[in-house]
């Protein structure tokens, strides 16, 4: 069965950020007070979007709908001077997104210290194929998190760690073995409050200027999407069971 994984982005207007007018207001003098269910997506000068800031998006349904279509995330920490940036999956729990790794991890160890952290996921919906090298783009979806991250423990930490499964692979947790006392001991799980976020979402056509627009050359989307494949059993398995009907 192949289904995809991502959908495409909703209420994303024309390229031309001429036809999307979001604008962003600056953040009042409460902004680092307000709870992440109550504060502006994009609120703070630090989130603000700078760079084609018509593409900001500002409503926290869209930053929910992007951290819920993504499974990867790159979180991005300094530690001694150097940045790093990694690789991690991810599940939204509410108004927090969730991580886990290994006990053995420097980074993770950092990060549950209370190190700053910056957390991305972008979702590739398109390739924008200009008439010109300057105007071809990507279509996307982007939300960026900042903040520091909460290491859980006891009972938090399990339902944490039944959270990311299920994001990561529904319907699993209750068929598989759960995490012994031992992996829990091994395993970080860490939390980051949606305090602090961006959305940028980029959609359309190419926004090529007049004076292209003759060129003998083809111009348009290429939709991008993520799907699962085929199931491949483990050579192991020992019974004779379905895959998961994703």
């Amino acid at each position: 069965m192949v289904a995809p994984l991502t959908g495409s982005p909703d209420g994303a207007g024309s390229r031309n950020t001429g036809s999307r007018p979001r604008a962003v207001g600056a953040a009042g003098p409460d902004a680092g007070d307000r709870t992440a269910a109550t504060s502006a997506v994009g609120g703070t000068d630090r989130t603000r979007v700078r760079r084609l800031p018509d593409l900001a998006v500002h409503d926290r349904s869209t930053l929910h709908a992007v951290l819920d279509a993504g499974r990867v995330a790159h979180l991005a920490v300094a530690d001694g001077g150097q940045p790093y940036a990694l690789p991690v999956a991810y599940a939204r729990d509410g108004e927090r997104v969730l991580v886990h790794g290994s006990t053995g991890s420097r980074l993770f160890r950092h990060l549950a210290a209370g190190a700053p952290a910056c957390l991305t996921v972008t979702l590739l919906d398109g390739l924008v194929l200009a008439r010109s090298a300057f105007e071809s783009s990507m279509n996307y979806r982007c939300a960026m998190v900042l903040g520091t991250l909460t290491a859980l423990t006891g009972e938090a930490k399990l339902a944490a760690l039944h959270r990311l499964s299920e994001h990561l692979l529904p319907g699993r947790w209750a068929e598989i073995r759960p995490p012994s006392a031992k992996e829990l001991a091994a395993t970080l799980v860490l939390a980051l409050p949606l305090d602090e976020c961006s959305v940028k979402v980029s959609a359309g056509p190419p926004d090529d200027p007049e004076d292209d627009l003759d060129r003998p050359v083809w111009a348009g989307v290429v939709p991008v999407a993520e799907t699962y494949g085929i199931p491949q059993p483990d050579p192991k398995l020992r019974h004779d069971l379905p895959p998961p009907e994703w």
